[in-house]
């Protein structure tokens, strides 16, 4: 169980509240790496005083606020950088909330050892990938190879779905790789919306980091369902607000490397011939009925990438 997950089972009733408060804050900083994440401005997001804030923050994520915004700033910048025709430092610097190219090449050379111009981003990225190879048995690790840029042995075809704003309740989980962590959160928030009959929403899976550029331990993965715009879950389920939004979609029916054959179409073949590039949103996985209806080796489901027109970063 994760850290947040822990404190919020604890018999105080406010430790609830404060994992409530602190995933708020969370939420808050993901949608907004661009704008004021300062002590001040966080802590009137959790309603907690400054002082109290930043003991409560450190003890339950092990990292202070700013020490937090400044990690999740570089990873966006460093995922920007990663794609065709990546736009430049001064553009990806106020995109992630540096005010200059220079203070984000400083963060970003302390961070990874040398400046963004001098960075091997391919080399990184398969570097990660490999870690997240090496998670699985001996045998399967050949089922996350990475599909070579151009190929579509699948055909896979991309359809767009214009989704509207959409409310959901979730449970984050931390360190999502370990086995058995999604699915017991999965297992949590569907008897959560049984007993209050929101199991019928669509159940969404999506996680703000990618893990071929943020470090393994420290990303999240979001078990979540749709649920009515006027319901306001506490506690150990958050909430969260996704506005409108463009998806290019992929459906699927088959096993998890056949999920992993379509993320690397999509991203290495569609996206860069598109005219399109990924919107500031987590991409989702869209379930068909409950999350693992059909076991936990065959999966149903929707992939899909918010993407916006190519243009100036927002």
């Amino acid at each position: 169980m994760d850290r947040l997950s822990e404190v919020a089972k604890l018999s105080d009733p406010s430790k609830s509240n404060y994992v409530e408060r602190v995933n708020r804050v969370l939420d808050h900083i993901h949608h907004h790496l661009g704008g004021e994440l300062t002590l001040e401005a966080l802590s009137k997001v959790a309603h907690f005083s400054p002082y109290h804030f930043h003991r409560i923050f450190k003890s339950l994520l092990g990292e202070t606020i700013k020490e937090y915004t400044q990690r999740v700033r570089l990873e966006r910048a460093l995922y920007l950088l990663s794609h065709a025709n990546p736009p430049t430092l001064t553009d990806v610097a106020l995109a992630c909330g540096f005010a200059a190219s220079s203070d984000f090449s400083r963060a970003f050379r302390r961070r990874y050892g040398v400046p963004p111009s001098q960075f091997d981003v391919a080399s990184y990225r398969r570097q990660q990938r490999d870690r997240l190879q090496d998670l699985l048995p001996e045998d399967e690790r050949h089922l996350l190879a990475k599909l070579p840029p151009g190929e579509n042995p699948d055909g896979f075809v991309v359809d767009f779905v214009e989704a509207p704003p959409r409310r959901v309740a979730y449970l984050r989980v931390d360190r999502p790789f370990e086995p058995g962590r999604v699915t017991d959160a999965a297992e949590r928030l569907v008897t959560w919306a049984q007993e209050r009959d929101l199991a019928a929403g669509q159940w969404l899976g999506y996680m703000w980091d990618d893990p071929e550029i943020v470090e393994l331990e420290l990303c999240r993965y979001d078990v979540a369902v749709e649920i009515p715009a006027d319901l306001r879950p506490r506690g150990e389920v958050g909430v969260f607000d996704f506005p409108a939004m463009r998806l290019a979609q992929v459906e699927l029916a088959g096993s998890i490397d056949l999920e992993q054959r379509a993320i690397d179409w999509l991203y290495h073949t569609w996206l860069p011939a598109s005219g399109f590039v990924p919107d500031h949103q987590p991409a989702f996985e869209a379930w068909k009925g409950l999350p693992f209806a059909h076991g936990h080796t065959h999966f149903e489901l929707a992939f899909q990438l918010a993407v916006v027109r190519e243009g100036p970063l927002g």
